[in-house]
């Protein structure tokens, strides 16, 4: 073995833990001023932390590409390896007990924003009771949601998860039914809403990746039916205010609707097809099914749902 390959196996033992978790941060980021933003910590101080990093695997780890940083295949390789380990440090350092009241670091849900106006002000004051030096991150889904748990960047997903790869654990919360709404004052808002009016109006549909069909239109596809969805956007509260302001209308899970929606300003009626229940579930990560601050974090979020009367 040569003396630089020596000196180089010296460095990487001795490397800074720290140094381990803001390599997690970029890898995950793919940005140096995310990776610092998430981590507290200034921007040039995570580019020299890259630029040490790039010694000590002797790989450039991110690259140029068309929108930002790319990961080299060295980077991707060790991703995997790297999110196990930091989960196992931690665990160990945390041992088989947990203070929420000594914690601090965030905690990163992954969820809707409107699952996030229902539950946020509950998890927000039980954080200010419980562990008043965690910090809430509502991360919004991207178009494979669960890929963010495989990826350890959010904690846990709270939504609709109908089926769970394995690594994968999930717990339902609850179950919602859905109803139509349209603005109060809406040509169509003193009539009875039958099959044949909701589908000659004109509807607003929230997605989050901007393609494929919502659940109302797989139900009326089965029977060869068809609505005119005329806007598509990825915000709840967006196609609410839409709603409000048009004759377009909405149809959405009741506890969104309540929380969302001004009932003054809104007739709110049941869909004229049977759209059965959404289930609304916890989902989180294998690795993290024992430790001890996950454990606290599930069972605060459940209370928190509990606490709403769903």
């Amino acid at each position: 073995m040569s003396y630089i390959a020596s000196m180089r196996e010296v460095d990487l033992r001795n490397a800074d833990l720290n140094l381990l978790v803001v390599l997690n941060a970029l890898l995950d980021e793919r940005s140096v001023t995310r990776a610092a933003t998430r981590l507290g910590m200034s921007q040039p101080a995570a580019s020299r932390a890259l630029a040490r990093l790039r010694v000590l695997f002797s790989d450039a780890l991110l690259v140029d590409g068309t929108g930002g940083y790319l990961l080299t295949a060295r980077a991707e390789e060790m991703r995997p390896l790297l999110r196990n380990t930091l989960a196992g440090v931690s665990e160990l350092l945390e041992g088989r007990t947990f203070d929420p009241m000594r914690a601090n670091g965030p905690v990163r849900l992954l969820m809707l924003d409107l699952e996030a106006a229902v539950l946020a002000p509950r998890l927000i004051a039980r954080l200010a009771e419980q562990a008043p030096s965690v910090d809430l991150q509502v991360v919004p889904p991207g178009p494979r949601p669960l890929e963010a748990l495989e990826a350890d960047a959010v904690d846990v997903l709270i939504g609709v998860v109908e089926d769970a790869p394995a690594g994968i654990r999930k717990r339902s919360l609850y179950q919602d039914d859905f109803v139509t709404l349209m603005r109060a004052e809406h040509p169509a808002a003193r009539k009875a809403l039958t099959l044949e009016r909701f589908l000659e109006l004109d509807h607003v549909v929230v997605s989050i990746t901007g393609s494929g069909r919502a659940w109302v239109d797989e139900i009326l596809a089965r029977s060869g039916r068809q609505r005119r969805v005329k806007v598509r956007v990825p915000s709840f509260f967006a196609a609410v205010e839409i709603a409000a302001r048009s004759d377009l209308v909405m149809t959405l899970p009741s506890s969104l609707a309540r929380t969302a929606a001004d009932m003054r300003r809104f007739v709110m009626a049941p869909p004229p097809l049977d759209l059965g229940n959404v289930v609304i579930s916890l989902a989180w990560h294998a690795r993290h099914h024992d430790a001890p601050r996950h454990i606290w974090l599930r069972k605060m979020i459940v209370a928190a749902v509990a606490g709403l009367g769903l």
